[in-house]
């Protein structure tokens, strides 16, 4: 297991450095930068600058170097825990998602707890009563959920809990605690906002989930060493769990992977509706102003969680399989 996972890591640098090179060439593949539409803006509110200061400027934020020595900066930078500097907010990158990442953290983290909470036993409900009215009761939530937008089930929330309280609930936090220092209150108040967005981006993500594990419950539940269990007397509830289950969850557990950067990305929508701090709307903007550090940062830490969480699903499927713990 230990040189399955080392094997592992060194793919996931691998990945990681492909992964900054391609990120790095998309940002940078409009025409123009930073700089050029800045120097617009000024031009169109009549504030033209002088051909020195654009150069003090494209030599401040590097711009004046050739493409790979900006990437190789940038790189040399990343791993050293530098991801530069912003240049449409002007302020270290570090800073910008020190401030946003921890919101973007805890609502895809509730929300993951809660796609497993709910996605696992109702899949599990479904697949062992298929076809009674629990099942076609999820199954229309499961599709309606995956039909319905994220934005829209965020707007529908919002406007049901202005009408029932007349407040709006926007934001992670009451105004009376938005500024004010950490405490027991304030913990308290961000878990009385945090539940909304949080079921909101898990609302696909628990849809999907209910039919992943009905689908592959049915199909183990369906095979012949199930039957012969059967025959042989054992308990349904104990041949459930200990056979078709474990085997039901594998597809489950391979999709660890992409469920927390795709749940992070999916609340691009819902903050921006909701008026949420996190990392999403902020890297809309960096690529709108082509902020190259900032959007590269994004995108890497977004394909370092996507690493992580394949890794963590390996070790998981060969802990729990041994068939797979057999096969590396």
């Amino acid at each position: 297991m230990i040189r399955a996972v080392l094997r592992r890591l060194r793919l996931m640098a691998i990945t990681l450095a492909g992964i900054s090179v391609l990120s790095f060439l998309i940002i940078q593949a409009p025409p123009g930068d930073y700089l050029d539409m800045y120097v617009e803006q000024l031009r169109q509110r009549g504030d033209a600058l002088d051909d020195s200061r654009i150069e003090a400027l494209e030599a401040r934020y590097g711009l004046d170097r050739p493409l790979h020595v900006q990437y190789a900066k940038w790189l040399w930078g990343v791993l050293q825990g530098d991801l530069g500097r912003s240049m449409a907010h002007n302020m270290e990158v570090n800073r910008l998602l020190a401030q946003r990442l921890p919101a973007s953290l805890a609502i895809s983290t509730v929300s993951l707890i809660l796609v497993y909470l709910l996605g696992l036993p109702i899949g599990i409900y479904s697949a062992t009563r298929q076809y009674s009215a629990g099942d076609y009761l999820f199954t229309f939530i499961g599709f309606l959920g995956l039909a319905v937008p994220n934005f829209l089930f965020a707007l529908i929330l919002l406007w049901l809990t202005f009408s029932a309280t007349g407040t709006a609930a926007i934001g992670l936090f009451s105004s009376e605690y938005a500024n004010a220092p950490w405490s027991v209150a304030k913990f308290l108040d961000l878990l009385a906002h945090l539940w909304m967005p949080a079921l909101i981006v898990g609302t696909a993500g628990t849809a999907g989930l209910i039919r992943v594990v009905r689908a592959s419950l049915l199909d183990e539940l369906r095979k012949l060493y199930v039957t012969v269990a059967r025959a042989k007397g054992v308990a349904e509830r104990r041949l459930l769990y200990r056979y078709p289950v474990r085997i039901a969850l594998n597809p489950v557990i391979s999709t660890i992977g992409w469920t927390l950067p795709a749940l992070v990305s999916g609340e691009l929508l819902v903050s921006l509706v909701m008026g949420l701090p996190t990392v999403a709307p902020l890297f809309v903007g960096a690529l709108l102003a082509q902020d190259m550090f900032l959007a590269g940062s994004v995108v890497m830490v977004l394909s370092s969680l996507t690493v992580i969480g394949t890794l963590i699903s390996d070790i998981l499927l060969i802990a729990i399989d041994p068939r797979i713990r057999e096969a590396v």
